[in-house]
């Protein structure tokens, strides 16, 4: 896992040293200016967080070189998705096996009108791709499951969950534990919604939380989702997945933040590791 966690860094670095040499080679001018021409660039594109007393140039970097994944683009990864690239992450995969629907355009914001039919995997990795070259993006078309998710999860430094259904976010959770790498859980649904951070072996699981699904669980299509109901949950799950990358912060762990919009009553539920958890507790001691 670790050997292609480098891989992948090495890949990013290499994806950026092509974009510099094409640069100079359409642009003469390019090449003449000074070595730390791009790293200026880079200081004015993340200026703003930079002169946060909380960050700096070593969270930048630490940021620059992280591999993220994210399971779903749509309403909770559009936001999760645009935070991290305009942020500077290094990679970022983009696992979704479905194609853009018109009753997506209100809320799934990454997808424009003229996307629909196109696999939203390549949609998003468009549009991230303009909003941050600088970022590796890897679009997936292909649906995470119990058996596909420790493959697609393998290297990762962070997984965000932004899935819609219990069975990926069971099957994302167990392949995350297994692999001992962070995860972000969130979901929404109306005007509410839960963030969940998790670090494996340190805090709570998704399954330590949750051990089993709801009996019944609406879809979005049942019960109804607002657009900006979707965008603050994705941007509180965008803001723990930056804080357990760059140690920024205090990410939520040990606890799920219960969010109702309808009144804005924010709730804090602590949560502990259960010794019997099938995911987390056989795993670590």
């Amino acid at each position: 896992m670790n050997s292609r966690r480098t891989f992948l860094r090495e890949l990013t670095g290499a994806v950026r040293d092509v974009a510099v040499a094409a640069q100079s080679a359409t642009n003469p001018a390019a090449s003449e200016r000074p070595p730390d021409a791009l790293a200026a660039a880079q200081l004015e594109r993340y200026s703003r967080q930079l002169v946060l007393p909380e960050w700096s140039q070593a969270a930048q970097r630490a940021l620059a070189e992280a591999s993220v994944l994210i399971v779903g683009a749509g309403a909770l990864g559009s936001p999760v998705a645009l935070y991290l690239a305009g942020a500077g992450a290094g990679r970022l995969g983009i696992v979704d096996d479905d194609e853009v629907e018109l009753s997506n355009l209100h809320r799934q914001l990454l997808h424009f009108t003229p996307d629909i039919g196109v696999p939203k995997a390549h949609s998003a990795a468009a549009k991230l791709g303009f909003l941050n070259p600088e970022v590796v993006v890897e679009p997936y078309q292909v649906r995470l499951d119990a058996a596909s998710a420790g493959g697609l999860v393998e290297g990762a430094d962070l997984v965000v969950d932004c899935s819609d259904s219990f069975e990926t976010r069971y099957a994302v959770n167990a392949a995350c534990c297994a692999a001992g790498i962070p995860l972000v859980e969130a979901g929404v649904l109306g005007l509410s919604g839960l963030v969940m951070g998790i670090r494996p072996g340190a805090s709570a699981c998704y399954r330590c939380a949750f051990p089993s699904p709801p009996p019944s669980a609406p879809s979005c299509a049942q019960a109804g989702i607002l657009g900006p109901a979707a965008g603050v949950i994705g941007s509180l799950q965008a803001l723990e997945a930056l804080k357990l990358l760059t140690g920024v912060g205090e990410p939520l762990l040990d606890a799920f933040l219960q969010v109702d919009l309808a009144t804005h009553a924010f709730l804090r539920v602590a949560v502990r590791r259960r010794p019997d958890c099938p995911d987390c507790g056989p795993a670590y001691p």
